[in-house]
């Protein structure tokens, strides 16, 4: 008798076959349909199937990413060589009312571009609430969600040996970073997030990557890795009865102590020069200051790490347990809604807690003083894409260490160009001949906006690769006669920020 998985070659014919990919899928029903669908809406999608011919692309989206039952006939047809049976013997149907199947997971394209180029992918996961028709169980096992894509876009991309995936759920991190690891260790509490990862790995024929049942570091005591990526269960829950401990956001810890506890303990699981990437959250205590006790667990660290922490966002705390209240498919306007929001605001008071920020964490071990200690917020609309930023904070991190290796004397001595996606902007009052303000403005990586003097916005507009920063320098101060010492020490430090932020290129 074969086994389940030596039925995962003719379920991957049958999705090509099929064509189950992204850009076929919005050709199904539309692209306002599937803007809805990442709504929670299905009613669009359903109308526009409605109106297709019956094809075996429309059975799968109907039953996998629809949740909707089909005809076992249509099943079977969609599945020429796996069969229905074959997708029982797999876990991704069951036997509905009458002659119907429904699907007992979800199964749904993906695709992405990353530095290796673009690739295409199908990912299993649990079915959310719009096709249980109820809240997630505690078990559930999250596919690709917003979080999900934050963090792989925020992946750096340098080859590396090792790379560690804590907490992997569905497997999706690990999948991307094996595009850039030669070996790559994924955990997790969940056997069942470790049967779906297992299943997603051969399904998509990724290789190189083990699997390991546990907690936090447990799985990896006494080893090193490149890279550490975590999309870890940081979601603050109360520990209170009566509220769902929902294992693909809530570590069990008390508060933001999961965090805490992971970048107090990343450090002796790196290589030196290896870095930890993961999103977090982190609590307003009183008046105290978010970031603030980010550095404080930073600083805790036994070994020292160079760390850029940037706070996306701030929830206060009645809207912070809305979100996730509603994360786990219970309702506003419920009687299970208001006990819960209540549990959650008990917690909150019981520690103070005011607000609640959200944000993304890079860790590097180093093997002396850290030379990068950055706390940053940028919060709102910065016009930046997510998606591509692991490619830009590589180039950040070289472009800091570059010029942090480099005395005033030296940085003086560098020819840097400026950046092709820099543009100046210019305001003036009708008639003033000065303006009152310039604003240097980057059009990829974080859409950083910089407010400079005539100064600045003068060297950075001289840096075409042939003079070097000393020397525009000195032809600044006379221009604008001024003393050159005190426009250096101006200038250097701004510098070395547009080169980090990658405004400048060395």
């Amino acid at each position: 008798m074969s086994e389940p998985a030596d039925r995962i070659p003719d379920l991957r014919a049958d999705l090509i076959a099929a064509g189950l990919a992204v850009d076929r899928l919005t050709g199904l029903w539309g692209q306002e349909a599937a803007e809805a669908l990442h709504r929670g809406q299905r009613v669009p999608a359903e109308r526009a199937l409605a109106r297709r011919e019956p094809s075996a692309l429309a059975t799968l989206a109907r039953l996998f990413v629809l949740g909707r039952p089909v005809a076992r006939a249509e099943a079977e047809s969609a599945l020429p060589r796996l069969g229905v049976a074959g997708a029982q013997t797999l876990g991704l149907v069951a036997a509905g009312d009458g002659d119907t199947v429904t699907a007992a997971v979800d199964l749904r394209p993906y695709s992405f571009v990353d530095a290796a180029g673009p690739a295409d992918w199908w990912i299993v996961s649990d079915l959310g609430e719009l096709a249980l028709g109820h809240a997630l169980p505690e078990d559930h096992v999250l596919g690709v969600g917003g979080a999900s894509l934050t963090l792989s876009g925020l992946m750096l991309q340098r080859t590396v040996d090792s790379a560690l995936d804590l907490g992997t759920g569905c497997g999706i991190q690990a999948m991307h970073a094996a595009r850039h690891a030669r070996r790559v260790v994924a955990t997790d509490i969940s056997e069942r997030a470790l049967r779906l990862a297992a299943l997603n790995l051969a399904l998509n024929e990724i290789d190189g990557v083990e699997l390991r049942l546990g907690s936090m570091f447990e799985p990896v005591a006494g080893e090193r890795f490149d890279h550490i990526v975590s999309n870890p269960p940081f979601v603050i829950t109360p520990r209170a009865e009566g509220v769902p401990a929902y294992e693909y956001r809530d570590g069990g810890m008390v508060g933001d102590g999961l965090v805490a506890s992971f970048v107090r303990g990343c450090a002796e699981h790196l290589t030196e020069g290896g870095v930890a990437q993961l999103l977090g959250n982190w609590e307003y205590r009183g008046a105290g200051d978010g970031l603030e006790r980010v550095r404080e667990w930073v600083d805790a660290s036994p070994e020292p790490l160079d760390a850029w922490v940037i706070e996306r966002d701030v929830e206060d705390d009645i809207r912070y347990a809305e979100t996730w209240i509603r994360d786990g498919g219970t309702g506003p306007g419920t009687a299970d809604f208001e006990r819960l929001l209540g549990a959650w605001l008990d917690d909150f008071a019981e520690r103070d807690v005011r607000a609640v920020g959200f944000g993304y964490l890079l860790l590097r071990r180093t093997a002396g003083v850290p030379t990068l200690r950055r706390f940053e917020r940028l919060h709102g609309s910065l016009g930046a894409n997510e998606a591509g930023l692991g490619v830009h904070l590589g180039e950040a991190l070289a472009a800091h260490d570059l010029q942090a290796a480099l005395d005033d004397d030296e940085l003086a001595r560098l020819r840097p160009v400026v950046a092709g996606d820099v543009t100046e902007e210019r305001h003036l009052w009708p008639g003033a001949d000065a303006p009152t303000a310039i604003l240097l403005r980057q059009g990829g990586g974080f859409g950083r906006v910089v407010s400079a003097d005539t100064g600045l916005a003068a060297l950075v507009g001289a840096c075409d690769g042939e003079l070097a920063v000393g020397a525009i320098v000195a032809a600044l101060a006379q221009l604008l006669e001024v003393d050159e010492p005190a426009l250096r020490a101006d200038l250097l430090p701004a510098t070395r920020t547009l080169l980090t932020d990658g405004f400048l290129r060395a």
